[in-house]
């Protein structure tokens, strides 16, 4: 067996993992995950449970808004069901926040916790940890091939759009409310531009940001 070069393992990364090291393709809408198959067979036994984000969505939506477009997150989940909200701040990027959404409700919970950042300098900053972790010591231990991956997501990446990020926010509640395979969880990542869903079928679809509308067309009645 011949030895593998740099180039060949860099290769086998690219096109080993579920989403490439550099997001998903132009080519790819979106990319489905089959789950745990008790689930999708006794969906249709299972009734529909009405949560609090259920009931009091209208104003958690703009709760959700205001975190990634005017504050420090840059990724936002939403468990719709048990109301856990994880959320990972500009500010502190290695750690998961975890949050009960009861919590969102409260009269300045969002201002304590949440920073003040605008966009754009929000953007910037995430441009900047990149840029940091190119130049620092740490970059010595990384392999050849990896450093290249690196160098191709630097190039590659693009921030959503805010107005992307608002029709998300603005068509989950479309999604929860269908008859049969309904939302149950949501992950938002700006890095990356990737939405990711999860169903009460246990089906998880990973989509681009760009290619969110054309989902909801196909997909969505």
């Amino acid at each position: 067996m011949k030895n593998e070069t740099d180039e060949d393992i860099e290769k086998l990364i690219m096109q080993e993992g579920i989403v490439s090291a550099t997001g998903l393709t132009s080519q790819s809408v979106q990319i489905g995950i089959k789950g745990d198959p008790s689930l999708r067979e006794s969906v249709f036994d299972r009734k529909r449970y009405t949560s609090v984000v259920d009931t009091e969505y209208p104003q958690l939506q703009r709760k959700f808004e205001d975190l990634l477009i005017n504050r420090s997150t840059y990724r936002l989940f939403i468990a719709l069901n048990s109301g856990e909200i994880r959320t990972g701040s500009i500010f502190d990027p290695l750690r998961e926040e975890i949050h009960s959404v009861e919590q969102f409700i409260l009269p300045g919970y969002v201002e304590r916790h949440f920073p003040i950042i605008s966009y754009h300098d929000k953007i910037e900053e995430i441009r900047n940890i990149y840029h940091f972790i190119k130049h620092d010591s740490i970059s010595k231990f990384v392999p050849t091939y990896w450093k290249s991956i690196f160098k191709k997501r630097r190039l590659a990446w693009q921030p959503m759009e805010e107005e992307k990020i608002k029709n998300v926010l603005s068509a989950l509640k479309i999604m929860r409310n269908q008859e049969d395979f309904y939302l149950r969880n949501v992950n938002i990542n700006l890095v990356q531009s990737l939405i990711r869903l999860q169903f009460n079928c246990d089906g998880t679809q990973i989509i681009k940001a760009e290619n969110f509308q054309r989902f909801l067309e196909e997909n969505i009645s």
